[in-house]
């Protein structure tokens, strides 16, 4: 494999540094899935932590650097889980931590920003809006401006999933795995590309957010001036050429899924496996669903990488009764 900007030494120290309670994540088969998707499925569950998704694998990379340097503020651009997670892993380091967000971000993921004592700051528009001001507040106050898929280290430390995957010996022989700004897609695909290259890699971005799906196939940067998903943790405009450079290398495929494969996929999940996530999270199951044949007698494993996700607009989506208040 050629050589992507991650460092497989680099990532298994990333272990070292990142929180236990985000590490070895549950991966298991998920027998109970596959007569509807015709498969083999595993579950790799990257939510039964305090941030609820995978993000703070990358922010607790970042926040150990910072605590030991001089400067102790950081800030970021977030549609809601980059946020959450570099809040809790800079509230525990002692870092002054800003958080840029959309006002149309989901509502649950800014409450738990603001939760775990990071300072919002909301703007009109949408993520690209909102990376425009925490770039702009990073200059003005001159700290440290991370950058999602962009900073290695929150590459790095998705990458740690790859090993714990490649690590069990695995018996399948297919990835599927959200795309939105790339850090997870290219951290887990520059492992399972130097340690199982047999394994196949495939990106799965909704047909609303195409962009990073777009650059792939057309090989160069494609944006888009709008977006129109219900997976907003996924949904960017403007790909990083850095990232789509590892992306090239590493990814065997990027598809586009429909909202209603992603809707039936989350209720998949919540029927068969008994989780509750949020529709980034879904994608994987989406892309079987859309093209069964393709994947008729393999293993696939999906990463769960997200459960933030606003109850009400979850309910309407699914089609699950409300729960009872006592």
């Amino acid at each position: 494999m050629q050589e992507t900007r991650l460092d497989t030494a680099r990532i298994r120290a990333a272990r070292r540094v990142i929180d236990p309670v985000f590490l070895d994540t549950p991966l298991y088969r998920c027998e109970a899935l596959e007569p509807g998707l015709g498969c083999a499925v595993s579950i790799k569950l990257e939510t039964a932590n305090p941030v609820r998704s995978f993000k703070a694998r990358g922010t607790e990379v970042v926040a150990s650097l910072l605590a030991g340097g001089a400067s102790r503020a950081v800030v970021c651009a977030s549609a809601g889980n980059l946020g959450q997670a570099l809040a809790w892993s800079g509230r525990g380091r002692g870092l002054d931590v800003t958080v840029v967000a959309s006002r149309s971000a989901t509502r649950a993921k800014l409450d738990r920003i603001r939760a775990w004592d990071a300072r919002l700051e909301l703007v009109d528009g949408d993520h690209e809006t909102a990376r425009e001001r925490a770039a702009a507040i990073a200059r003005y106050d001159g700290i440290r401006l991370v950058e999602d898929s962009l900073d290695i280290e929150t590459c790095e430390g998705a990458a740690t999933i790859g090993l714990e995957l490649v690590d069990t010996a695995p018996s399948f022989d297919t990835v599927l795995i959200a795309l939105g700004g790339g850090a997870l897609a290219t951290g887990v695909g520059h492992v399972v590309k130097a340690l199982a290259p047999e394994v196949e890699m495939i990106c799965v971005q909704p047909l609303g957010a195409p962009a990073m799906t777009h650059s792939w196939r057309r090989r160069r940067v494609v944006t888009t001036d709008a977006t129109d998903t219900i997976a907003d943790g996924v949904a960017g405009r403007c790909p990083i050429p850095a990232v789509l450079d590892n992306l090239l290398l590493v990814a065997d495929d990027a598809v586009l899924v429909q909202e209603a494969s992603i809707i039936a996929g989350m209720r998949m999940l919540l029927d068969h496996a008994g989780l509750v996530v949020e529709p980034s999270a879904a994608l994987g199951i989406a892309a079987v669903l859309e093209d069964r044949d393709r994947f008729t007698g393999r293993h696939v494993v999906t990463v769960v990488c997200g459960s933030n996700v606003d109850m009400d607009a979850y309910r309407r989506w699914v089609g699950a009764a409300p729960v009872p208040r006592s």
